[in-house]
């Protein structure tokens, strides 16, 4: 026997230790909202592209500052002559020649064999050759200096974007946070409504077994508790869901398990502290508006970069080069001949025909668009700022007023089941009481999440955050001690 309790043991003891694995790694990782914001701004994938557009943006302006420097090239080639180029020329020594009799009456001898040549002579060689080094630096070109300016504009529109990709990742991932609350205490509310009509429907049964309650109740105890279990199912449905679309913006794996902490109720006793007054807001730190100013500044700048067109150009030039014209391939022997120069160029622009008037027109036209758009796009944030603002006090009203109703409800339920238990109530009051309890008790999470979600927008309207105190964006902020 104490052989057989061993075998048996020792034959159970891998499966148990398997269904401990498989436990384990069932259960599902528990994260605050504060867990959740801090993994979607390491791993959601609209960060990651904005941290690469900040390092693009970087390589671009040490590229625009390479054009302050010598730009030098090596340059080498061969030429192999197919038929050379024939030459003709007429020999005149000092008024000599040409084919006149001098002085005397009597003929050049050495012009008269030159005019005599009529076929001219073949020159160069069959092979040249040519290595050398070229090398260009601008001394004076005020469009390359703005040029510079403007590309160091880019990288901090680049570091923007990025803040305003950080602050719609906060936003969604509150939003769907705050869905998943939402969700959560939604099931909680239908399963206790379940909980209920299964209560109600055994106390019914019991009581119509013994001939105490008529089939009309059994039947309508059945059928409440029948139309109680979609809405569970559905909620249940709702809850996986909502943690799928949190983990797809938080930027982990779909299938990896998770669940949130707390719930809307933790953040119904800060809602008189969190709203906001209309003195306190501004817009001063919105992303929007931050990018539009930097376009601003560098239509600005394109536009004394066109005007800067006007002016002359100054450039520094040398070459060096070896060159080489030889019959053979006896590199050996070859004779190289150094050839080389340095020089000041000078380029001062005339007529282009209004080129260069027309570029700078149309640069000021896109600054005044600019400027329509941002006037337009102020006038929109202040009016989404009035509608969350309007939205968040209506959810406060609403929450007073949906606890009040769930307080009521709840005694109404409870003397409900009480009356019908003693005869004094009809399962239609019972029902009624049941519904009116489950949607107070939806009204008052509905009016908390309404206030979250609304407070999320207004801060990422109102970009207060990912910027210091000296109002400089600050994208290393994390929120752990939050």
């Amino acid at each position: 026997m104490r052989k057989l309790l061993t075998l048996v043991v020792s034959g159970f003891f891998p499966l148990f230790c398997l269904a401990q694995a498989v436990d384990t790694t069932a259960v599902p990782t528990v994260l605050t909202l504060e867990d959740a914001l801090r993994i979607a701004l390491s791993e959601n994938v609209s960060v990651q592209v904005a941290d690469k557009e900040i390092e693009r943006a970087g390589y671009a302006r040490k590229g625009a500052y390479a054009a302050l420097f010598p730009q030098v090239s090596g340059s080498g080639s061969y030429q192999r002559t197919i038929k050379k180029q024939v030459m003709y020329m007429d020999f005149d020594f000092g008024g000599m020649g040409g084919g006149e009799s001098g002085e005397g009456g009597s003929e050049n001898p050495m012009a008269a064999a030159a005019a005599s040549r009529s076929d001219g002579f073949e020159v160069g060689r069959w092979n040249t050759w040519s290595a050398g080094v070229n090398a260009s630096m601008p001394l004076v070109n005020a469009q390359v200096w703005e040029s510079i300016r403007i590309s160091a504009q880019d990288v901090e529109l680049a570091v923007e974007k990025a803040r305003n990709s950080r602050l719609e990742t906060v936003s969604q991932v509150k939003q769907a946070y705050f869905g998943c609350l939402l969700a959560k205490e939604a099931f909680a509310v239908y399963k206790s409504a379940y909980e209920n009509a299964l209560a109600n429907y055994n106390q019914i049964e019991r009581r119509y077994n013994v001939q105490r309650a008529s089939e009309l109740d059994l039947t309508r105890a059945k059928t409440t508790l029948s139309n109680a279990i979609p809405s569970v199912y559905d909620a249940e449905s709702a809850v996986i869901l909502a943690l799928w679309r949190l983990k797809a913006v938080m930027g982990v794996d779909l299938d990896e398990e998770i669940d949130v902490a707390g719930s809307l109720g933790d953040y119904a006793g800060h809602m008189l502290g969190d709203l906001y007054r209309n003195g306190e807001l501004s817009l001063e730190n919105n992303s929007t508006l931050r990018q539009l100013a930097i376009q601003a500044e560098q239509l600005a700048g394109a536009v004394r970069r066109q005007q800067y067109a006007f002016l002359p150009t100054l450039s520094l030039s040398f070459n060096y080069s070896l060159n080489a014209m030889t019959n053979d391939f006896n590199f050996s022997e070859y004779r190289w001949s150094p050839y080389s120069f340095v020089g000041l160029s000078l380029s001062v622009p005339i007529f282009s025909g209004g080129q260069r008037l027309n570029a700078v027109r149309q640069s000021r036209v896109q600054a005044q668009e600019l400027d329509l758009q941002r006037a337009d796009t102020e006038r929109q944030l202040k009016i989404a700022i009035r509608q969350y603002l309007n939205q968040m006090e209506t959810a406060m009203k609403s929450h007073a007023s949906a606890l009040s109703a769930t307080e009521t409800a709840q005694k109404a339920y409870d003397i409900a089941s009480k009356a019908y238990e003693v005869g004094r109530s009809t399962l239609t009051d019972l029902n009624d009481a049941q519904l009116a309890l489950t949607q107070a008790r939806l009204g008052v999470s509905q009016a908390v999440y309404n206030f979250v979600v609304a407070k999320a927008g207004l801060e990422n309207t109102l970009g207060a955050d990912f910027i210091d105190g000296a109002g400089k964006v600050q994208l290393n902020k994390t929120y752990d001690n939050e």
